[in-house]
């Protein structure tokens, strides 16, 4: 499964190309497909960073982008008040690293009846994991997800563990490998994060050859004038590429397992 969209909702046309890119790429190569975009993004670096074109312009796009293509969208929400809004448009709710503790937020989301994608903070072993996914667990919604997303390593800095992908699935619910927040150089450009854009390929190919159940992909048709993660981000033309390669991966890993 891919989970893949642009980092925050920029525009109306901007949304609509991307979804539509993504979905005809899916499509021929046969991968279950969710679209991502946050409507808002809470946690920028500074203070002074874009952070939404407003909350219901940009919950109405991820709407439309529904309708018209069909395809279920993936957005953050930050707080319970969040979680109402998100929960009208979205089918999976995302709880972002940073707030993977927040237990009023968890178990808001879970009473949604959403989906739910939680986010292994940057400070959080993998195995700690199965206490945040119980806050959610324990409104009756098992519907979740565990995304591992890198870990601080030092100042400005994040590694991927992949030790962290079977120990979480040790908890029984699917786990993704954000391929795209894991090279991301927090902080590291002087109030904004920074990133290392080359590495995406290697580590999702490293989640995929690790046994994630699906992969996470921030794409932009052009990132260096994205408003937000523009260092981070995988340039939208070459996403096919890289799904090829995943999928071929993920075909002879399965064929391995099967022996």
């Amino acid at each position: 499964m891919l989970i893949a969209g642009p980092c925050v909702v920029e525009s109306r046309e901007m949304i609509f190309r991307t979804a539509e890119k993504i979905q005809s790429i899916t499509r021929r190569l046969e991968i279950p497909f969710i679209f991502k975009s946050s409507y808002k993004k809470a946690n920028r670096s500074s203070g002074k960073s874009f952070s939404t074109i407003g909350d219901e312009s940009a919950l109405k796009i991820l709407g439309d982008v529904k309708r018209e293509f069909g395809i279920p969208i993936l957005t953050d929400v930050h707080s319970e008040k969040e979680v109402l809004m998100g929960a009208e448009v979205a089918d999976v709710l995302q709880i972002p690293a940073f707030l993977c503790r927040q237990t009023e937020l968890l178990e808001a989301a879970g009473k949604s009846g959403k989906a739910v994608n939680i986010k292994k903070g940057q400070f959080v072993a993998p195995e700690d994991m199965a206490l945040a996914a119980e806050k959610v667990a324990s409104t009756g919604n098992k519907r979740i997800l565990l995304t591992e997303r890198g870990s601080t390593f030092g100042y400005h800095n994040l590694v991927v563990d992949m030790r962290s992908l079977p120990i979480m699935r040790r908890t029984g619910y699917p786990v993704v490998l954000d391929a795209t927040h894991s090279v991301q150089l927090p902080g590291g450009e002087r109030g904004k994060s920074g990133g290392q854009p080359e590495f995406i390929f290697p580590i999702a190919r490293a989640g995929v050859a690790a046994g994630c159940d699906a992969v996470f992909i921030e794409t932009h048709p052009n990132p260096a004038k994205a408003k937000s993660d523009a260092s981070s981000q995988l340039k939208l033309d070459l996403l096919e590429d890289l799904l090829k390669q995943l999928v071929a991966l993920d075909g002879t890993m399965k064929r391995f397992r099967s022996n």
